[in-house]
C-alpha cells in the first residue's frame, strides 16, 4: 500500500504541472489579444498606460500611436501612418499579458487615431484600442472601395535556391508565392501588389508588381511574384507583401554571405605577387648571362691585346718552327728600361768554340760520358 501510494503522488506531481500548462495554453489559444487604455484622450507630452491580455506568452510587443485609422479598417498606410520614433517594446508575461507607460506624441497623419499593438516576433498578432491626440487634427477617413477585397488565405512562402553565381556576389533571387481569396462582391481584375524588402530594422524598400488575371467573387488564386535583392546582399531580410495600403504578409529570408568574393580576393592578393616575381627573375635571367659573357670575352682579349703591343714596341717577332709555345709576358722591368731588352753580344774567344761559348743555352749544358753509357748534362763554368 505504502508503494501505491508514493507511486500516486509521483504521478499527481508530474501530471499536474502538464495539465495547467495544457489548459494555459488552451485559454490563451480560445482567448483573442485584447488592449486597455488608462485615458481615452491625452495632449501631447503626457503618457498613458497601455495594458492588454490574451496575447501569447513571452512574446515581444510594439506599442504605437497611429493616425487614418479605426480598430475596424485597422491602420490605413500601414507603420508610415504612426509614430515610430516614439514607439515603445514591451514583453508579455507567462501569462500573455502586459503594461506599459506610453508617451503622447502627434502621429504622422491626420486622426482618427488608435493605440497599435502588434507582435514583432513569431506568429503575428494585433490589436487596436481608439484614442484621441487632444489639439491633432482629425479627417474623414477615405471611403472604402466597394467591389472586390483580397485577402491572404494561406501563409506566404519563398520559392528557389541560390545558384553558383550568386555565392560569386550575384543578386539573390526567390519567388514570392502566396493564395488570395476575393471576398468582395465584384471580380478584381489585374490586381497590382506591391513587394518591399528590407533589411535588418531598416524601413522596407516597395516595388509595385502586377498580376495578370481575374478573380471571381469568392474564389481564390495563387500568385508567385518575383523578389530580388541587391549584388552582394547577405544577412536577415524581410520580404512584405503589401495591397490596398495595407500588408497582408511577411516573410523572413536568410541570405548566406558571398563567399566566392572573398575567395577570389584572396586568389589574386597571392597570384599577382607571385606572377610579378616570375616576371622579374625571367628578366634578371635573361640580362645576366649576356653580361657574364661579355666580361669574359674582354677579359679574354686584353692579354693578347697587352702582348701585341710589347712586341711591337720591342721589335720581337716569333719565328721558331714546331709547336707554338706560350711567350711569357715581359715584366715591369724590361717593361720600364727598354734597354735591358737588346740582346748583349759577346766576344768569341779563341779556345772556345761557338757553341760553347759561355752564357749561351748551349754552353750551359754539356754532356760527359759515364761508366753505364748515358749522359748527364753539366754545367761549365769559365776557367
Amino acid at each position: 500500500m505504502r508503494r501505491i501510494s508514493a507511486l500516486v503522488a509521483v504521478l499527481a506531481l508530474v501530471l499536474v504541472p502538464l495539465v495547467g500548462a495544457g489548459v494555459g495554453t488552451a485559454a490563451w489559444a480560445a482567448d483573442k489579444p485584447a488592449v486597455k487604455l488608462s485615458k481615452s484622450q491625452a495632449g501631447t507630452g503626457g503618457s498613458i498606460t497601455v495594458s492588454g491580455s490574451g496575447w501569447r506568452p513571452r512574446a515581444l510587443l510594439m506599442l504605437l500611436i497611429c493616425g487614418r485609422a479605426t480598430p475596424s479598417r485597422g491602420v490605413i498606410g500601414g507603420t508610415n501612418s504612426c509614430a515610430n520614433a516614439d514607439g515603445r517594446a514591451v514583453t508579455t508575461d507567462s501569462k500573455g499579458a502586459f503594461s506599459k507607460k506610453l508617451p503622447v506624441v502627434e502621429p504622422p497623419v491626420p486622426c482618427p487615431c488608435v493605440v497599435h499593438v502588434a507582435t514583432v516576433t513569431g506568429e503575428k498578432a494585433e490589436a487596436d484600442a481608439v484614442f484621441q491626440v487632444a489639439g491633432h487634427a482629425v479627417e474623414p477617413l477615405p471611403e472604402e472601395a466597394a467591389g472586390g477585397r483580397l485577402s491572404i488565405l494561406t501563409d506566404t512562402r519563398l520559392d528557389g535556391s541560390s545558384g553558383l553565381l550568386t555565392w560569386f556576389g550575384a543578386p539573390p533571387q526567390r519567388r514570392l508565392v502566396f493564395t488570395v481569396g476575393n471576398l468582395g462582391t465584384s471580380p478584381v481584375k489585374d490586381p497590382v501588389f506591391q513587394v518591399g524588402t528590407s533589411h535588418g530594422v531598416f524601413a522596407p524598400q516597395w516595388e509595385e508588381q502586377q498580376w495578370r488575371g481575374t478573380i471571381q467573387p469568392g474564389k481564390k488564386a495563387r500568385i508567385a511574384l518575383p523578389v530580388e535583392l541587391a549584388a552582394g546582399a547577405h544577412g536577415s531580410y524581410t520580404v512584405s507583401l503589401k495591397y490596398g495600403g495595407k500588408v497582408l504578409a511577411e516573410q523572413p529570408w536568410g541570405v548566406g554571405r558571398p563567399w566566392g568574393v572573398s575567395l577570389f580576393w584572396i586568389l589574386l592578393a597571392v597570384v599577382v605577387p607571385a606572377a610579378v616575381f616570375r616576371i622579374g627573375m625571367a628578366v634578371v635571367e635573361r640580362v645576366r648571362p649576356r653580361a657574364r659573357v661579355s666580361g669574359r670575352h674582354r677579359g679574354l682579349r686584353l692579354p693578347e691585346l697587352r702582348g701585341r703591343l710589347l712586341g711591337s714596341v720591342l721589335g720581337r717577332t716569333s719565328t721558331r718552327s714546331g709547336p707554338t709555345v706560350p711567350r711569357a709576358e715581359p715584366s715591369r722591368s724590361a717593361v720600364a728600361s727598354p734597354t735591358s731588352a737588346v740582346p748583349r753580344t759577346t766576344p768569341t774567344l779563341p779556345w772556345f768554340t761557338p757553341d760553347s761559348e759561355p752564357g749561351t743555352a748551349a754552353a750551359g749544358q754539356l754532356s760527359a760520358p759515364k761508366e753505364n753509357g748515358s749522359t748527364t748534362p753539366t754545367r761549365k763554368g769559365n776557367t
